[in-house]
C-alpha cells in the first residue's frame, strides 16, 4: 500500500519542517494558530510488537489496512487537528516534547464508543469541526464517517487508502499557502 497522500502535505515544507527526537515529523510552522504550532504532524511508525500490544490493550484486532498505516506512521494530524488519524500515545506527560503525539486510539475503541457501534467497527480518527469520528467496518473494509455519539454512517469510502487520499486532497483545497482556512465558517467535513 502506498501513502502518496502524505507526500501532499510536504508542499508546506517551505513554511518549515522539524524532525523531533521521538521521530515525529512536523511540517509547516503555523504562528497564526500559536507561537509553537505546526500545520501537520506525522508520527514515527510502530513496530509489529507495538501493534500487537496495542491490540491486546484494546482486546480487538486492528484491521489490516490500518495496521499497514501504523507501520508507516503512528497516526497524524492534518492542518493542526482539522483531520486526525489516531495511534498509540506512548505517554501522557505534559512536557513540550510530549504534546507531539497522536490522539490515543484506545479511547474511542474502548471507553468512548458510540452506543450503537457494531462490534466490527474500529475507530481510527476524526475531525475537529464537530467531533465527528471515522471508523473501519471490519466486515466490509469500508471507512465510515459518523457523529460523535452515533455510529450511523453519514458518508463512506470503499477502503482506507481511498479515504486518506480523497480527504487530504479535499482539505488542502480548503486552506491557503500559509495554512489558513479560506473560509473559517465553512464546515471541514466531507458532507
Amino acid at each position: 500500500m502506498s501513502y502518496k497522500p502524505l507526500e501532499y502535505l510536504k508542499q508546506f515544507e517551505y513554511l518549515g519542517k522539524r524532525l523531533l527526537d521521538n521521530g515525529t515529523l512536523l511540517i509547516g510552522k503555523a504562528p497564526h494558530i500559536a507561537p509553537q504550532a505546526w500545520l501537520h504532524s506525522i508520527h514515527s511508525p510502530l513496530t509489529n510488537l507495538q501493534i500487537k500490544e496495542l491490540e491486546e490493550k484494546m482486546q480487538t484486532a486492528i484491521p489490516d489496512d490500518y495496521k499497514d498505516f501504523l507501520k508507516i506512521t503512528n497516526g497524524l494530524k492534518v492542518f493542526n487537528t482539522t483531520f486526525t488519524l489516531d495511534g498509540l500515545r506512548k505517554n501522557f506527560k505534559r512536557g513540550i516534547g510530549d504534546v507531539w503525539q497522536p490522539f490515543n486510539i484506545i479511547t474511542p475503541n474502548t471507553l468512548e464508543r458510540p452506543k450503537n457501534a457494531g462490534k466490527k467497527f474500529f475507530f481510527i480518527g476524526g475531525y475537529d469541526w464537530d467531533g465527528s469520528l471515522l471508523y473501519i467496518d471490519s466486515a466490509t473494509n469500508h471507512v465510515h464517517l459518523c457523529e460523535r455519539e452515533d455510529a450511523t454512517s453519514l458518508y463512506d469510502w470503499k477502503n482506507f487508502e481511498q479515504m486518506l487520499e480523497s480527504e487530504i486532497n479535499r482539505l488542502v483545497k480548503l486552506f491557503d499557502k500559509e495554512g489558513k482556512e479560506l473560509n473559517p465558517d465553512e464546515s471541514t467535513l466531507p458532507v
